[in-house]
């Protein structure tokens, strides 16, 4: 069996592949199927004149819709800057980012529109501290006004109970751990049933055993609704644990340099990473990243 790597061609000519599913759970089955991110050529330098560097040259990817698209690189490369554009934070110099076909930033748009249908968690959290969980929950369809309080909070209880939050609803952040607060996060970004979760290194800070389950709740709610999951993580076990593909990314300038179709059937457990299949995949992972880390090696001791 093949690994399924995919060497980076322009945009146009690299398909998005469908996630691995199990048959309980195939792709035309999830919820929607929103949420098509198509990049192409996107070009993003920051600073002026001598200072000026290029973070992001001709970037090309294709996602498809309910897809969980990882990007993982050298420290530096840029992969947060492709985030930031999708989200709307900053304009590209050059190149376009279309979402289900319609044009975010590009010729025309500068700068995509920031909405709920393109939401991020964020690697030091955002939840409000003098708010509860369920309060937190609730927030941004509350502020839109569309739905009344009774069902949205009914629909918020919900939803904690489906991420195994039940019973913290009346909580505040400071009184739980880190690995709660994560998952009322991502419970809360998916309130606003966005297309896309962007989601950047939202598990770095926490420990082992923490980790690992929030990486089997993300998937469980990735199976329950289907939206396009955007993550940007350093941890190629993760990368590998959580993708239906992963983008190994170049060392600054930002591109493609290969891309791995992760050939193991979700809902993955904790059997997942003893199977000889996610070793060999970690490993071509860490071969490509290895060779590019040692190339931003290269380059910083030149600029010191």
């Amino acid at each position: 069996m093949t690994s399924g790597a995919i060497a980076w061609r322009p945009a146009g000519t690299q398909r998005a592949a469908a996630p691995v599913l199990p048959r309980s759970a195939r792709a035309d089955a999830l919820p929607r199927r929103r949420g098509a991110i198509r990049i192409a050529d996107a070009v993003k330098y920051y600073g002026t004149g001598e200072s000026r560097v290029l973070a992001v040259d001709h970037c090309s990817l294709d996602i498809a819709a309910g897809e969980v698209f990882v990007v993982i690189g050298p420290s530096g490369c840029g992969k947060t800057t492709l985030l930031n554009a999708l989200a709307g934070f900053h304009s590209l110099d050059a190149g376009s980012i279309h979402l289900d076909g319609e044009l975010l930033c590009g010729p025309g748009r500068e700068k995509a529109p920031i909405g709920a249908d393109r939401i991020v968690v964020f690697q030091n959290g955002a939840l409000f501290p003098w708010k509860t969980v369920l309060e937190n929950v609730a927030f941004g369809p509350a502020m839109r006004g569309t739905i009344p309080r009774t069902e949205l909070l009914e629909r918020a209880r919900r939803r904690l109970a489906e991420a195994g939050l039940q019973g913290y609803e009346e909580s505040y952040p400071g009184e739980t751990s880190s690995g709660v607060k994560r998952r009322v996060e991502i419970v809360r970004a998916l309130m606003n049933d966005p297309a896309v979760l962007l989601l950047d290194e939202p598990f770095r800070a926490l420990d082992a055993l923490t980790k690992a389950m929030m990486h089997e709740a993300l998937i469980a709610s990735y199976l329950r609704t289907g939206s396009t999951v955007f993550f940007i993580t350093h941890d190629i076990e993760e990368a590998v644990f959580l993708g239906s593909r992963v983008a190994i990314m170049t060392s600054r300038p930002c591109r493609p340099k290969k891309i791995l179709s992760i050939d193991i059937p979700y809902p993955r457990g904790r059997e997942t990473v003893t199977s000889r299949r996610f070793r060999e995949l970690v490993a071509e992972a860490m071969a490509a990243v290895h060779e590019e880390a040692l190339k931003a090696y290269a380059l910083g001791e030149k600029e010191g």
